[in-house]
């Protein structure tokens, strides 16, 4: 595994950071740091003004072809600007879920005529995308979907309900994993459809967080309709198209937040250095292990990224339940360093509450541990069902 980046590399780095520096000044200086996780409703609209300055420095969609608009760079290179962008603070990014999940999947599994109606304006940032798979019923057993599409001459007309979706409010176009077949077993009979959001049939429900957020909602679909070539793969062959995009999530991106989560552990030392936590044995004995877990996150994924292999690597499967807990324990390390001033929020360490509370969701969204758990188990340990 080649940890090392070349000198055309650290020249990207350079080019990424001087543009950085040079952009997030004036009017979207006050975005540094903000729309991240546990933020992701702030500064919505001056959000996605920035993802067209984004797109006018051709810093949108890195890694795509240069065919479909991006700049065909190197993993190592989309690495570097992710890593870049978090410590320039750059904002949250507004077309992320059209960039890294409903891009690619247009990209691998979309016809020519929907890579070019959809793909040009993620790149330019003028059309923002949300993820319709979870439902009431069908979080993390997403073949128990039960939207339903039926096709009604040149249209689909869909039906049913999604839930825990990311900036609803907020987008245009969802991609609703929907059942079109109900006579067909469980993930045999779904499809991949691109639903349109401002229409007389769809409802935005936001769902008010613990942190006092609103960046999921509930979906209500009633009798939308969308274009009956608005299906990515083929009809009732949704699954293996949800199971790409899925595969998509472990992208470059990971790296760049895994500098954030440095970034909120840097902050939780400072704390417990000016509350006199740091004189604790066992705050320290924490806070050293958390910088071990620290650096292993980083390195696992550093060689997951660099695998070129058709199989994922055993190690690949821990991912994300690995990092979910890192970043659930550090909101845990955090209240501990507060210790009994904790239990009121301190405007001082608001941000630390608002980790611990945000935190908790880690170990549940895109893939709960327990399902992490028998992906571990089945899939990189063969072990029987």
């Amino acid at each position: 595994m080649n940890l090392e980046f070349s000198p055309e590399d650290e020249a990207f780095r350079e080019e990424a950071r001087a543009w950085l520096e040079e952009h997030l000044v004036g009017d979207f200086r006050k975005l540094r740091g903000r729309g991240h996780l546990g933020d992701m409703d702030a500064f919505i609209e001056e959000r996605k003004a920035w993802e067209q300055v984004l797109a006018a420095g051709r810093w949108t969609c890195l890694g795509w072809p240069e065919a479909h608009g991006g700049r065909g760079a190197s993993l190592f290179q989309e690495v570097i600007f992710h890593e870049e962008y978090v410590r320039a603070g750059g904002p949250g990014r507004a077309g992320h879920i059209g960039e890294t999940l409903l891009g690619p999947t247009v990209i691998h599994f979309g016809t020519p005529a929907q890579q070019a109606r959809f793909l040009p304006p993620i790149v330019a940032g003028t059309e923002f995308w949300c993820q319709g798979y979870s439902e009431p019923n069908a979080g993390s057993d997403l073949a128990n979907v039960q939207t339903r599409a039926v096709r009604d001459g040149d249209v689909w007309v869909v039906d049913g309900q999604k839930v825990w979706t990311s900036l609803a409010e907020d987008s245009d176009w969802c991609f609703v994993m929907c059942r079109t077949n109900p006579d067909k077993p469980r993930h045999r009979g779904l499809s991949c459809i691109l639903v349109p959001m401002d229409q007389p049939g769809v409802r935005v429900v936001p769902i008010r967080q613990m942190t006092g957020s609103a960046e999921f909602a509930e979906v209500f679909f009633d009798g939308a309709r969308t274009a009956a070539d608005n299906v990515v793969g083929p009809v009732d062959g949704g699954w293996k198209v949800a199971m790409g995009t899925l595969s998509f999530e472990r992208g470059a991106s990971t790296l760049g937040q895994q500098v954030f989560f440095a970034g909120e552990f840097q902050r939780v030392i400072d704390v417990a250095r000016e509350v006199g936590a740091d004189k604790q044995p066992l705050i320290r004995d924490r806070i050293a292990e958390m910088w071990m877990r620290l650096k292993v996150m980083r390195l696992n994924a550093l060689r997951t990224l660099s695998d070129t292999g058709a199989e994922l690597r055993r190690e690949a499967f821990i991912a994300k339940i690995y990092w979910a807990t890192w970043h659930r324990d550090l909101g845990e390390l955090a209240m501990a360093i507060l210790d009994s001033s904790a239990a009121v929020v301190d405007p001082r360490y608001a941000d630390l509450h608002n980790l611990y509370l945000w935190s908790r969701s880690d170990t549940i969204y895109a893939g709960t541990n327990q399902i992490q758990r028998n992906l571990i188990a089945r899939r990189a340990l063969g072990l029987p069902k």
